[in-house]
Parts: structure tokens; sequence; C-alpha cells
């Protein structure tokens, strides 16, 4: 058995990206080199999906825009970015911009808050990302308004976790073993102050799993599991660990246990597809 084709192309169970991020991609073997992707354009980007807004929508979008402009002071033009955001979000449901003007916003005010909201929202956007050119685009700039955060508050460790969190799902996906164990060092700073922290714990197992290190990355979803019984997720990557590890019994019992779970029947397809594959 090749046990990286038991895997997706950056470690996530595709039964798991199904549920968690309502997108799904064939696996791939670890060893198969990326393509390289022409970098993202952001404003090329929005403005090719201003094309396609009503004759309402321009008109509302270019006010929000000319706000921006009038704007004196830094309060109204975060206000105004913003409210730009929200259109993009709201109305158009558009991720991209939605996130490149809370960026924007985020800059004026530079705040720890704010810095936090826009590099989470971009981490969580990242982990389901599939274009490479996006996912290195988001990657990029939940890295810096992590870092922006860590700045102004060294000791916080959610936000350690979170900057090794986009090194793990996003720049270990693109930049390879380097970046994955960039972000594993962020994380195991965590866990050596607190080995009781789930969070950073999963996605250590996350980064020994996308990284090969099989063993490690069991011992760390089994302690998850044992804390968080009710955590689909560890559960699932649980499950593809013993995958990888040919233990097809144990895969097999918490791929299942997910089923349950879930209950949902699209996912129950999916897993059943997955689990034909190890068997």
């Amino acid at each position: 058995m090749n046990k990286p084709l038991l895997l997706s192309g950056f470690g996530l169970l595709v039964a798991c990206l199904l549920f968690f991020f309502g997108r799904t991609s064939e696996p791939k073997k670890k060893e198969q080199k990326k393509e390289s992707a022409t970098a993202f354009n952001i404003e090329a980007f929005i403005s090719q999906a201003k094309t396609k807004l009503t004759t309402s929508q321009t008109v509302y979008l270019s006010g929000l825009e000319n706000s921006v402009k009038r704007g004196d002071v830094a309060a109204q033009q975060i206000k105004a970015y913003q409210s730009i955001a929200s259109f993009w979000k709201d109305s158009v449901k558009a991720f991209e911009p939605y996130a490149y003007y809370t960026i924007e916003a985020t800059k004026l005010d530079n705040s720890e808050k704010s810095l936090t909201f826009a590099a989470q929202l971009l981490l969580e956007g990242l982990r389901g990302e599939q274009d490479q050119a996006k996912l290195d685009w988001e990657s990029t700039q939940a890295i810096s308004l992590f870092e922006q955060a860590l700045q102004l508050n060294p000791d916080n460790d959610e936000l350690k976790i979170g900057l090794g969190s986009v090194y793990v799902y996003g720049k270990g996906r693109s930049g390879g073993s380097q970046a994955t164990m960039k972000g594993i060092q962020q994380l195991l700073g965590v866990v050596r102050k607190d080995s009781n922290n789930m969070k950073a714990q999963l996605v250590l197992g996350v980064g020994g799993l996308v990284s090969g290190q099989y063993e490690k990355a069991l011992e760390r979803f089994k302690k998850v599991v044992e804390y968080e019984p009710n955590n689909v997720e560890a559960i699932a990557y649980l499950a593809d660990t013993y995958a990888a590890l040919g233990n097809k019994p144990e895969a097999v019992k918490w791929y299942t246990i997910t089923k349950k779970m879930v209950n949902d029947p699209h996912y129950s397809k999916e897993v059943d597809e997955r689990i034909k594959t190890i068997r």
C-alpha cells in the first residue's frame, strides 16, 4: 500500500473537507511536485468581479468607494472599508474582496482585535482553498497579520497557534516541509507551556500527518480525542492516520464513528468511498 495515496494533496481528509469546508480534492502522491501558479492579483480579481454586478450594486459600491476617498480621518476610512467588505460578503458572497477590504480596514486600525479578526478570517478561508495562487495570497496576508498582532501581544498563545496553523494549512502546502516545520515549531512553543492545549495539539497532528510523521500524528490525535471525544475533526484525522499506517480495522472504526456523529447522507457516502480505497 502506498501510504501517501491515502492522503489528500495537503493532508486533509477528503471527507473532512467535504463536511467542514464544502470542497474536496483528489488524493495525490506526497512526492508529486506542485505546479507553479501565477501570483494572485486581488485588484484584478475585484475588477473582474465588478463586471458581474447588477447596475444597482455597481452604483451602491461606487458610492462606498468614493466615501473612502472623501474620508479625511482614519476612523471614516475604516468605516468605509468595513462597509465595502460587508457589501462583498453579504450582497455578492465573494470571499476574496471581503477579505481584502477587511485587511485594508485593519491596516488603518492596527489594533490587536482587528488584526486577530482579519488573520483568523484568512486562516479559516485558506484551510479549504484549492486554488494555489489564492492560497499563497491568503497565507502571506494571514502570516503578516498574525505577526503584527504578536508584536502587540507577544505572549498570546492563540495568536501563536494561528500563525503556526497558517504555515501548516497554508504555506506548508506550497512551501513544502520547511514551511510545515516552521509552523510546527511555533505550535511546539505553545504545548511546551501547556500540553493540554488541544487546539495546538490538533494542528501539530496535522503537521505530522502532512510531513509523513504518522506515529507522532497518531499520538497527537489520540490525545485530542481523549480530551475532546466529540471533536469530529480530530476523529476524522485519527482515522486518516490509521489508514496511512496501514491499520485498516482502526481506520474503518473511526471513519464509521464520524459518520454517526455527522449524520449526513452526502458525508456518509464520501466516507464509504474512502473506506473502500483502504480495504
